[in-house]
């Protein structure tokens, strides 16, 4: 059974995107030496340009328009869903922000939140068409590439 539409999960990326960039931005305020602030501002400028290929990509599939009581209906629930329930949902940044207080901190917080963002689009490869499978698996190779590059960067910051 389809619950969503490639597009719908493009349209969760653009938020998710926007939200990992924000907490990315914040982190790079919190750490305690040069060369982690840089990591983390690449990342945010890296979340800034996935934001951009994923509207890319969003306005290149056909886009699902179900039919809404009022204008605006459906995209006000998934900004909710995404708010609510979804990896670096403002929620859970807000809610998390407080135990992020230095660089190890963040770095844990940032791999933890590139891990689930890998588990929740497999997960979501899985409610749209198998023709759309493709667009979905672009967006988990690029947080597969954020995990590497913060796992490798944590094992260097832990040799230190």
């Amino acid at each position: 059974m389809k619950i969503f539409d490639a597009s719908d999960i493009f349209q969760f990326a653009v938020r998710i995107e926007e939200n990992g960039e924000r907490f990315y931005r914040y982190a790079a305020t919190i750490v305690d030496n040069e060369e982690t602030k840089n990591l983390f501002n690449i990342l945010a400028d890296e979340e800034a340009n996935h934001k951009k290929y994923f509207s890319t990509l969003l306005s290149e599939i056909e886009s699902y328009e179900p039919p809404e009581t009022y204008p605006g209906e459906y995209m006000a629930y998934l900004r909710n869903y995404l708010d609510n329930k979804v990896v670096f949902s403002s929620h859970a940044i807000k809610d998390e922000f407080g135990g992020v207080k230095d660089t190890l901190s963040a770095l844990d917080f940032a791999i933890n939140r590139e891990v689930d963002s890998i588990l929740y689009y497999s997960e979501a490869k899985n409610l749209v068409p198998r023709s759309q499978h493709a667009e979905i698996e672009k967006i988990i190779a690029e947080e597969r590439r954020h995990f590497a590059k913060l796992t490798d960067f944590k094992r260097q910051y832990d040799k230190k």
